[in-house]
């Protein structure tokens, strides 16, 4: 049986501000070790065919800048688990994001949530926080905090995930900006089940226009992508992973297929 995945992102932008603590912060190394792997929300389609199962989302985001000098909106989709509409204040040192939207509950359809987060710093040093609260739940979705070091050729993170479960210490490394070889290193540690992931992730532009990557994990998971731009517009990736731990139903490879547009 093999498992797919099916990710359709359309990124419609005037030079769009996402100002989140992850996405401000942590994006190049987010991207190299994570993005195109098919991934999905935890809500998302899922449809059964005979020997293979297909899960499908999609992600729609569009912004405008400067409505007034500073300020700027974003609205994002991920269909069908999340839509949120922020608004976003820029200063030289500073960037704030505050919004509201809603989160699909299993159990009683979508909830509503409220949503700030906050980075302040410089281009070499970055201190941030990332929060998301449940109105109907009345908890916390998400409580991130993270530390940043951003250097010409290099980033390095220290961030605090999951309710502050999660500690990760990232680094990310450019080797060739010509040929975009980059190295990327993530160390992961729970505190609640004390356990501790390793990643390791690479990437190589072998053609202008295609771009290669790779990444393995301590727990046995390997995965590699291709990822191939037309135009300057559309983008197709197409990845796989495999899970070697001793479990015969991890041996079962997942096939990742991402189509972006950026109009």
């Amino acid at each position: 049986m093999v498992f797919c995945y099916l990710l359709l992102e359309y990124l419609l932008h005037v030079q769009t501000w996402i100002f989140s603590l992850r996405v401000l912060v942590f994006v190049m190394l987010s991207d190299l070790l994570y993005k195109g792997y098919g991934q999905q929300p935890p809500v998302h389609f899922h449809q059964q065919f005979v020997n293979m199962n297909c899960d499908l989302s999609c992600d729609l985001s569009c912004g405008i800048e400067e409505i007034i000098p500073g300020l700027g909106t974003a609205f994002r989709l991920i269909a069908p688990y999340a839509g949120k509409v922020e608004v976003q204040y820029l200063h030289d040192y500073a960037a704030v994001t505050a919004g509201t939207g809603v989160i699909a509950n299993a159990y009683s359809g979508y909830n509503p949530i409220i949503s700030f987060s906050g980075v302040i710093g410089s281009t070499y040093i970055s201190l941030g926080t990332d929060l998301v609260f449940d109105v109907t739940a009345k908890t916390f979705n998400r409580i991130d905090a993270g530390l940043s070091l951003r250097f010409p050729s290099l980033v390095a993170s220290l961030t605090l995930n999951d309710k502050l479960d999660n500690l990760r210490a990232s680094w990310y490394h450019t080797v060739n900006p010509l040929t975009q070889t980059v190295v990327a290193a993530e160390v992961k540690h729970s505190f609640s089940i004390s356990d501790t992931t390793i990643t390791l992730g690479t990437q190589q532009a072998i053609f202008a226009s295609t771009l290669v990557k790779a990444r393995v994990n301590t727990k046995g998971k390997v995965g590699a992508l291709i990822q191939q731009q037309f135009f300057q517009k559309l983008s197709l990736s197409i990845a796989g992973e495999v899970d070697f731990r001793p479990n015969p139903l991890s041996l079962i490879p997942k096939i990742g297929l991402t189509i972006a547009l950026k109009p």
